[in-house]
């Protein structure tokens, strides 16, 4: 099967999904989520990449992050693969991989879209029946943008600024977006368009994303949607 392409441009979000080998454990305890996030802080920096959202399960890892430049998400996850992978290694006595082969990388248009895939990946523990409410999870972003909990990774794109010029008037603005589910539809165009390494949004951005590459974008087969990530060891 010929490897999916990934499609990058400066300045345009982009939903990012990486699995353990096998759906394995990526984390297993407290000090590898902060020193994930710790390695997540450094290598974005050092490739122009701004963190919007992200949430840290078990065996794999949501983020939302607008690259600088058309190499800066690559060398990002480049980057993270040697500085945590290697430290994971020396942590737990292995060798070898971690992730399972490329990571998925989708473009998302701004407004609606953008918000849906923010709380699309904030939910992911929800979904996951880890939590009954995504606040009581500590490994995502939502106890920055809805509970105002300082995080130093995050850069707030402009679609949550938009929600209110005062941030405590922003933040329950954000909280309020979660009393409406996703509809079942949102839901399926954002794991077909990751899974396909495609587009979230509507057809029009597509024809703008496929005029700005000059190529075809696919949007992904609506068939099956992937299988839900193996349940394994519970996060601290």
């Amino acid at each position: 099967m010929p490897r999916q392409l990934r499609y990058f441009l400066p300045e345009i979000p982009q939903h990012v999904i990486t699995r353990g080998v096998d759906r394995n454990p990526v984390f297993f305890q407290q000090n590898d989520y902060e020193l994930y996030l710790k390695a997540l802080r450094e290598t974005a920096a050092a490739n122009d990449c701004r963190v919007h959202a992200y949430v840290l399960m078990t065996n794999h890892v949501h983020l939302l992050v607008t690259p600088g430049h058309d190499r800066s998400l690559p060398l990002m996850m480049q980057a993270m693969g040697r500085q945590y992978v290697q430290r994971f290694n020396v942590r737990y006595q292995r060798t070898g991989t971690l992730w399972e082969g490329r990571y998925k990388a989708s473009l998302v248009q701004s407004d609606r879209y953008f918000l849906a895939c923010q709380r699309y990946i904030e939910l992911n523990p929800v979904r996951a029946a880890i939590v009954t409410s995504p606040g009581a999870y500590r490994y995502s972003s939502y106890g920055h943008h809805a509970l105002g909990i300082e995080d130093p990774l995050l850069s707030p794109h402009s679609c949550y600024e938009s929600l209110h010029v005062d941030p405590a008037a922003r933040r329950q603005a954000y909280r309020l977006l979660f009393q409406d589910a996703l509809t079942d539809k949102m839901l399926n165009r954002i794991r077909w368009r990751t899974n396909a390494c495609s587009v979230i949004g509507d057809n029009r951005f597509k024809v703008q994303i496929e005029a700005m590459l000059d190529r075809a974008v696919p949007t992904g087969k609506r068939g099956r949607p992937p299988k839900p990530a193996k349940k394994s060891v519970r996060p601290l």
